[in-house]
């Protein structure tokens, strides 16, 4: 069977201090309620400097300068520990400033929904023009810039969302609709970040991997977002906007969703599509949410501690046709929550991970890592949430226990040997499985891993439509370099072979 294989990968960071404060639903809510609160008043004495985001190790191990075994070795909590030779460029993408990233999401507006003033256009334009991936015809989309006098109309008397930097309004976000809910300027704002982290994600995994963009014929995009108007809520389409922002010409695409599991659902998909031979190149892209900035920042200032949900995340691979060379995804090592599986972790975690092994008679130490919810524990034990990671690494050894295949006595080294320690930004899908595939590719192109399972699980009782639990999961290996030409059988060999039985068979009824 001609699997298809991982080409490539990306992932990038923008960090976004003014939007923790006014744009995510943790402060916007309490702003909303309790608009004195204490921790209102404390929270900018908890936002990080860019420098600080940078030099912060998951963020670096996110966008690949170092990799995730690295944090094994450093005591929690990491906030306090920088990193020594931070940089805001890495091997699979970048750590992007509020300011550039506030200039692109001008950028690709279509619609000449944002303004932003010509003070601050004159500031970050040369930022950009600097940008290796931003070309001169989008730094000439900033234009010249707004009045701030009309920036602040718009703002004051249409609704328009503000867009804050270094606590100061630099633009806005203007609605798209008079009336429509769908598409308030709010709505529009959120939608538009996607769409520009998205866009960023996808830059990268075309420049990181050195992949024509033309080649590319189909995009997932997966991100938590939904963009529509008032007669069809969320209708899309975020990948074709960010397609044509990326310059993939000959692509078409369309938007999954699936809450936090829908990376592992675009991925199997990518796969399928392509080794159906449907599209010989598929991009899985998805862009990062503000809505989540800040998520837990209550219980980090209560803690004293920084704000450390302040980034934006994004991701995009290329699956493409099997060259012999990358990792491959097995479409037929899928695992599926069915709606009768149920929403205990062990049914959980049995129909994602063991029941597609036993298809292949693999062990749960057969895989060399698994890539489950890769949060950041740094952000979620002071929340009271646990180390998500770790708690999906003993389901598993315990799974393993039950099956024969791990020693009582073995689970902390199966966690140690098949487990890691989280890296990713709490933005829901990001952490899901696919921030550890390009780490793994590497491992498998260096023949130093066999297999990994990308397993992605979300909580779709979030939308009120059902109380049901999600997720699938699919196994990617080392490419044994071995080819199916899927060439079968030519008419000719069908033409001899049904002769020869003739013959057989006419020989058969002279002989009787």
């Amino acid at each position: 069977m001609n699997y298809s294989v991982v080409k490539g990968t990306s992932y990038v960071l923008m960090q976004a201090p003014d939007m923790i404060i006014h744009n995510g639903t943790t402060q916007t809510t309490e702003r909303l309620l309790h608009p004195d609160s204490e921790y209102l008043k404390e929270l900018p004495k908890h936002i990080r400097k860019f420098e600080d985001a940078v030099n912060y190790l998951p963020n670096q191990v996110y966008i690949g300068n170092h990799k995730p075994e690295e944090l094994k070795t450093i005591e929690q909590p990491w906030y306090d520990k920088d990193v020594q030779d931070a940089k805001r460029d890495g091997k699979f993408g970048e750590i992007m400033p509020q300011d550039e990233f506030i200039g692109l999401i001008k950028i690709v507006d279509v619609f000449d929904l944002v303004l932003l003033s010509k003070e601050f256009t004159t500031m970050v334009k040369p930022k950009l023009d600097a940008h290796p991936l931003i070309k001169d015809e989008f730094v000439a989309k900033l234009k010249d810039g707004a009045e701030i006098a009309d920036i602040e109309k718009y703002i004051n008397e249409q609704g328009a969302e503000p867009l804050y930097h270094d606590e100061k309004v630099v633009g806005c976000v203007k609605r798209a609709h008079d009336v429509d809910v769908n598409l308030t300027a709010h709505v529009m704002f959120e939608n538009l970040v996607t769409k520009a982290s998205g866009v960023l994600a996808a830059l990268h995994c075309l420049a990181k991997n050195d992949l024509n963009p033309e080649e590319v014929e189909y995009v997932i995009e997966c991100s938590e977002e939904a963009c529509g108007d008032m007669n069809q809520r969320g209708g899309g389409n975020f990948a074709k906007a960010v397609a044509e922002m990326a310059g993939l010409t000959n692509a078409t695409g369309s938007d999954l969703r699936g809450f936090c599991a829908a990376p592992a659902h675009a991925i199997v998909s990518a796969a399928s599509l392509v080794q159906a031979g449907t599209y010989k190149k598929v991009m899985v892209v998805a862009g990062g949410c503000t809505a989540k900035l800040g998520m837990n920042g209550k219980d980090h200032v209560k803690k004293d501690m920084p704000i450390l949900e302040d980034v934006i995340g994004g991701f995009a691979m290329i699956v493409a046709e099997n060259d012999g060379v990358n990792p491959v995804l097995r479409t037929d090592l899928v695992g599926r929550h069915t709606v009768g599986t149920g929403s205990s972790p062990q049914a959980v975690v049995t129909s994602l991970v063991t029941a597609p092994l036993d298809k292949a008679g693999l062990k749960v130490t057969d895989i060399d890592k698994y890539s489950v919810e890769m949060q950041n524990p740094d952000v979620t034990k002071p929340a009271g949430a646990g180390d998500v990671p770790a708690a999906n690494y003993k389901m598993i050894a315990a799974l393993g226990v039950k099956r024969g295949e791990v020693e009582r006595t073995g689970i902390d080294a199966f966690i140690q040997n098949h487990g890691m320690e989280g890296w990713a930004p709490t933005q829901g899908h990001i952490p899901s499985g696919a921030p550890y595939v390009g780490f793994a590719r590497e491992e498998m192109l260096e023949g130093k891993m066999n297999r990994m399972m990308i397993v992605g699980k979300g909580s779709l009782f979030l939308g009120r439509m059902t109380n049901l639990f999600d997720g699938t999961s699919i196994v990617m290996e080392r490419n044994t370099g071995k080819l199916d030409d899927n060439k079968g059988v030519s008419e000719e060999e069908v033409r001899t072979l049904v002769a020869e039985a003739m013959r057989d068979f006419a020989s058969h009824l002279l002989q009787d």
